[in-house]
């Protein structure tokens, strides 16, 4: 994968792209942490810039729902959505409601080539619903 996008193959990098694979939305210091695991010591510097480098190449998707740190995730190429927890800060990927692409088709897009909508539903995860119903 690396190599298909130009970038160097290094010890790091396949950490980092391996912890974002195996942890879908995980924030930085978790990525870290995996990352350390694996090959013990690494700066976070290291990380964020192998991070920036991924998301640069497209090999993965940074997000940031309004009022949480980034996340990392593994899924690119297609135009999925969220659902984050409000309770917990849980997020899981949602496919378009309906057809390939229907939310690339803004009813007034400015001039722009729309390639991506971000579309975020919120509301409590069932760990948290049933934690508030009790």
């Amino acid at each position: 994968m690396l190599r298909g996008v130009d970038l160097r193959v290094t010890r790091p990098r396949v950490a980092a792209l391996s912890a974002v694979h195996d942890h879908p939305h995980a924030d930085t210091d978790s990525i870290i942490g995996v990352v350390r695991e694996d090959l013990g010591d690494v700066s976070h510097q290291a990380v964020y810039d192998v991070l920036r480098a991924l998301t640069a190449a497209r090999l993965v998707r940074r997000i940031q729902p309004p009022g949480s740190v980034a996340r990392y995730e593994a899924r690119v190429g297609d135009n999925h959505h969220h659902v984050v927890c409000r309770s917990c800060g849980a997020i899981a990927d949602v496919d378009c409601a309906v057809g390939a692409k229907p939310c690339l088709t803004a009813s007034d897009d400015h001039g722009f080539a729309i390639d991506e909508a971000e579309v975020i539903y919120w509301g409590l995860c069932p760990d948290c619903s049933t934690a508030t119903s009790s």
